[in-house]
């Protein structure tokens, strides 16, 4: 409607929402509106919505992932005002002679997951399975019911699951520790250099600890505790030629507050010849604002259609050079489910954002460019870090610190049962298995550039400038940023286009 020079009453959008077809209902609304008209109103909408209904011409076609299940037709739509698609400098090496971009941890069209009690024991089993072969080379342990059985004062180690973390009557830390044969209680004691690594401890996450047992063999007094961790050894790969990556995220096209004009600055700037290594580039997510993401966000967007809102998005997408090879994954505001893992677009979406063939992938996913593995992960679970860590290990205004911690964790996202929506898979999809070379996140608005164990670590900020909600709770976002990732040293240069 916007893009016909229309506004609509609130509850004239609630009609159209409720449509069986609400593409069409809206087509004819405005069809049959007057031509002095501005604002479509509740009488408009339920008129239009009665003749769609009655209309035997229209068809729907099934859909998959987040979208409405209507075909949409495109019908003298007002384009925004970007440059058409344009070929990159010469300078950049043709797309042809480049490396293959591989993709890994796909979890598009492998979705299995049903919501049954079973599927999450599965993927449980599976998260405490591999990340315990992560630390049975540090730590030589044995099961909880093999503990028991075990003589008071002997030394021992468990690998398991934080069940449960509780301070007792005297100040030390009572850490219970699951694994597939049951639970079993380990003390750490106030005064142990080690009483700070429970500040880090996370519900659900897979962790090692050594000691001693109790006089009756009851609890296991903590000496040591291991997480699955990177090795502080960790030698990263590199490109074996001079060979840069825009690193960005959060665009929200869509948004009253999308930055049309510094996202133009930033397309600009890629044709230039400061810019002519720059040959990729990665999205981390939230390309567009979405729609019913959050109570009354009709009010703060500019596109109100969801498919209008990809559409406005590949339009400003055909700025950047026709030559960059293009890879994203989808964030929380966009049309995909929000339980993560989350599958990539489904098709409609795809076809929308056909612009430079980009290579669209699941939330999260490990993209290897020139050699350099990249862990692409929108980001969500930061905010649950920064809800349980100190501020000394997770705050939004580094969000790098927090990304440090998920390494350490090699887990994406090891808290079950807060805010953050988990899919049971037959797999468990946020365990790191491998090392990245490079993580990139987003979703917190907030730029951080850190290294943690010699993996860089990149949250790209945003293109969205401060919302009403952001305001309320005091975060000023970063925005308008684009971290450019060199592949052959690993070194960020942050550009700024505001």
């Amino acid at each position: 409607m916007t893009s016909d020079g229309y506004n609509a009453d609130r509850d004239a959008v609630t009609v159209f929402a409720n449509a069986d077809d609400p593409i069409a209902a809206v087509e004819r609304a405005i069809e049959a509106v007057a031509d002095d008209a501005l604002t479509i109103t509740v009488a408009d909408a339920e008129a239009a919505v009665s003749r769609t209904a009655t209309n035997s011409t229209e068809t729907t076609t099934p859909q998959t992932g987040g979208s409405t299940g209507t075909t949409k037709t495109n019908t003298s739509k007002k384009e925004p005002g970007s440059p058409g698609e344009t070929k990159g400098v010469d300078a950049r090496t043709p797309a042809a002679d480049r490396p293959p971009v591989h993709v890994a941890k796909d979890i598009t069209g492998e979705s299995t997951g049903t919501g049954t009690y079973q599927d999450f024991v599965t993927v449980f089993r599976d998260r405490f399975e591999r990340l315990a072969g992560q630390l049975r080379s540090r730590v030589t342990h044995r099961p909880t019911d093999a503990l028991e059985t075990m003589a008071g004062g002997s030394e021992a180690a468990i690998v398991g699951m934080v069940n449960d973390i509780r301070s007792t009557a005297n100040g030390h830390w009572l850490v219970e520790l699951e694994d597939t044969n049951g639970t079993f209680p380990t003390l750490v004691m106030k005064d142990r250099a080690i009483a700070d690594d429970v500040d880090a401890l996370l519900h659900d996450e897979v962790i090692g600890v050594e000691g001693t047992l109790s006089d009756d063999g009851g609890i296991l007094f903590a000496d040591a505790i291991h997480f699955p961790d990177v090795p502080r050894t960790y030698s990263p790969s590199t490109a074996d030629r001079p060979v840069e990556a825009a690193l960005i995220s959060d665009v929200h096209v869509g948004s009253q507050e999308f930055l049309a004009e510094e996202w133009s600055a930033f397309a600009d700037w890629l044709h230039t010849e400061e810019a002519d290594r720059v040959e990729y580039l990665l999205i981390a997510g939230d390309m567009v604002e979405g729609v019913g993401v959050y109570p009354d966000q009709d009010e703060e967007l500019d596109v109100i259609d969801i498919y209008e809102q990809y559409e406005r998005f590949a339009e400003y997408l055909k700025a950047v050079p026709g030559d960059m090879e293009i890879v994203m994954i989808p964030g929380n505001h966009d049309a995909v489910r929000l339980a993560e893992p989350q599958p990539a677009f489904d098709e409609e979406l795809r076809e929308i954002m056909r612009v430079h063939d980009a290579k669209i992938t699941s939330n999260p996913s490990v993209v290897t460019i020139e050699g350099v593995s990249v862990l692409l992960y929108h980001g969500v679970s930061i905010d649950e870090l920064v809800a349980e860590l100190p501020d000394d290990l997770a705050t939004y205004e580094n969000p790098q610190n927090a990304m440090a911690q998920l390494l350490r964790k090699r887990h994406l996202a090891p808290p079950f049962g807060g805010h953050m929506r988990i899919s049971p898979e037959e797999s468990d999809y946020l365990v790191i298995d491998e090392v990245p070379d490079v993580f990139h996140t987003g979703h917190v608005h907030k730029l951080g550039v850190g290294q943690y164990h010699n993996v860089r670590l990149v949250n790209s900020g945003c293109w969205q400038a401060q919302t009403a909600f952001q305001k309320s709770v005091n975060i000023t976002p970063d925005t308008a940023t684009a971290p450019i990732l060199d592949l052959q040293t690993l070194e960020v240069t942050v550009r700024k286009f505001s």
